[in-house]
């Protein structure tokens, strides 16, 4: 009789947890989200500063959790913060050139789920810089009057000459 109530005892555990499992509330699912990302401007020199702008689009607030991480290709360049109302931006510059294609991850949070876009940024090379003279070129007409006097100024890039009315 003990070994049958012990069974009895157990069954009715089991049950009880079960029915405990099968009542707790379901987690509420996340809204769908998407992302844009923009990239100002889209073609730029080495070492020219690029705004990438991301809009993360969701029915709730998507600024909680982790941002948006912005990506050149496999390699993370940052997470940067979203907005309430969905917007996040990082200025960086390229050092290679080439196509370069950035992604906007954004990691979601409890109200939206994670989504991604992306775009390109074209970086060609800097011009160099001409070559001659090193120093400041100054080129033009300078007018300025110091009392009585007016002096005229006309600067090219071979000779400077100056009068005096």
């Amino acid at each position: 009789m003990k070994a049958c109530l012990a069974r009895n005892v157990g069954l009715v555990v089991a049950v009880a947890t079960a029915t405990v499992l099968s009542l707790a509330p379901s987690a509420a699912a996340a809204d769908p989200s998407s992302t844009t990302v923009q990239a100002t401007p889209s073609s730029a020199a080495t070492g020219q500063l690029v705004t990438l702008d991301a809009t993360v689009t969701c029915s709730s607030d998507p600024s909680g959790g982790l941002g948006v991480s912005f990506f050149d290709g496999p390699d993370l360049l940052a997470t940067a913060p979203v907005s309430a109302d969905g917007r996040s931006s990082l200025t960086t510059g390229f050092t290679t050139t080439g196509t370069h294609t950035i992604t906007a991850a954004y990691n979601g949070d409890d109200s939206c789920d994670a989504s991604n876009g992306t775009t390109t940024v074209t970086v060609s090379q800097a011009p160099s810089p001409p070559a001659g003279n090193p120093g400041c070129l100054l080129c033009g007409l300078i007018d300025f009057h110091v009392g009585d006097v007016h002096n005229e100024v006309n600067v090219n890039s071979h000779h400077v000459t100056r009068i005096n009315k």
